[in-house]
């Protein structure tokens, strides 16, 4: 095994990292939930597709790292330990497992796009349990209410972003195959 970092997975984890910086702080904020949807997801999907498992979990720690030193690429352009640690704070740590299950997936299953999509969703799903009960726990919330507030209003969002996902994400994986 190769144990030498090529400057070509450099540069992609780079990239794939400032673009979830870049998408992260857009962000709109509906009334009825202190959780702000965001264009992320699809930035880690992108991540997904042109990164591995490792260098994909690599670029959401760089992400995190980031905002938690206080560049403002959390939503709403925020950043540091309140943001990443506070109520909604499960949502963005959540962000690990889901580019590391879609990867897996995505390299496991390369040519079964269905098997992708259910990746992605398996990996929407962990972050919705660890968000959601990071939530109720910071916010002392019941259960059934961070529900409400962290992840029923943002199914339709995240399903629109899964199919982006896949329709930038699979042609972006062949192409840059064709660079090797």
């Amino acid at each position: 095994m190769n144990k030498k970092l090529s400057i070509k997975t450099m540069t992609f984890v780079a990239l794939c990292t400032a673009i979830i910086c870049i998408l992260g702080p857009l962000s709109i904020t509906i009334p009825i939930s202190p959780v702000p949807i965001t264009p992320s997801l699809f930035g880690i999907f992108i991540a997904a597709y042109v990164l591995d498992k490792k260098w994909g979990t690599v670029s959401i720690l760089l992400y995190l790292l980031i905002g938690l030193v206080g560049v403002p690429v959390f939503s709403k352009f925020s950043s540091g330990p309140g943001k990443l640690f506070g109520p909604t704070g499960g949502y963005l740590i959540g962000y690990i497992p889901l580019v590391f299950i879609t990867a897996l997936f995505i390299e496991k299953f390369e040519k079964k796009i269905y098997m992708h999509i259910i990746g992605m969703i398996i990996g929407v799903v962990v972050l919705y349990a660890l968000g959601t009960a990071w939530l109720a726990v910071t916010a002392k919330m019941t259960f059934g209410a961070a529900l409400m507030a962290g992840v029923i209003p943002f199914i339709p969002a995240d399903l629109v972003k899964i199919a982006l996902g896949v329709l930038v994400g699979v042609p972006l994986r062949k192409a840059l195959k064709k660079l090797n």
